[in-house]
């Protein structure tokens, strides 16, 4: 029974990475000027580099979260770890461009100074676990790989959170700016707990076998 609400669990997670990870394929088919971006200046909007930033980051960042979850499935891991190795290298590659888009503008972040702050350290906190992650890999330390990506994927995740708090603390503040204010940071923070939990259980279930 146990198995079963895991195995739920587990695919219900990838269906919400899947639907987010979807998601900026909207900015190219409607009037990109709907939700956040309807909060920006007619100057930022127009400007080159934050337009390629933005974009880089939310497709980018889309494809990390599309394909990541895949990661954590372990049948497929040890049934195709070139398969696992391929995608790997592609999530790396999409965090990177990505986290570093990201980082970029979150100097303009909507909530000024608490929102930019939020937005930077998580793409700080997901290019640093994605690098060490990707390091490790290579020194064939795959324990230590699997641990720091798991925090990695907690990063890359709150695109997930933040859609799903963002309405929430909407309704609850009856305003975008507080709301944003707040899931600046309520979008990563709360993940970053439950992977250092996910983590050390494994830590315990490995020095007990």
């Amino acid at each position: 029974m146990n198995s079963f609400f895991r195995k739920i669990g587990f695919y219900f997670f990838g269906l919400l990475c899947i639907a987010v990870g979807l998601y900026p394929i909207i900015y190219f088919v409607i009037d990109r000027r709907f939700g956040l971006l309807g909060s920006k200046t007619t100057e930022i909007l127009s400007d080159t580099f934050w337009n390629i930033s933005f974009y880089g980051h939310i497709v980018l960042g889309g494809l990390a979260l599309f394909i990541g979850w895949l990661q954590f499935n372990k049948k497929l891991r040890l049934k195709n770890i070139k398969l696992h190795k391929r995608i790997g290298k592609v999530y790396v590659i999409s965090a990177l461009i990505s986290g570093i888009c990201g980082f970029y503008i979150a100097f303009y972040a909507t909530g000024g100074l608490v929102s930019q702050l939020g937005f930077m350290s998580l793409a700080l906190i997901w290019l640093y676990t994605t690098i060490q992650g990707f390091r490790f890999a290579r020194k064939g330390q795959i324990v230590k790989h699997q641990y720091i990506m798991i925090y990695s994927y907690a990063a890359c995740f709150a695109a997930v959170t933040l859609r799903i708090w963002l309405p929430i603390l909407g309704e609850i503040f009856g305003a975008f700016i507080p709301a944003y204010r707040i899931v600046a940071w309520l979008c990563w923070v709360p993940n970053i707990i439950v992977a250092f939990f996910i983590v050390n259980n494994y830590k315990r279930k490995s020095l007990s076998v």
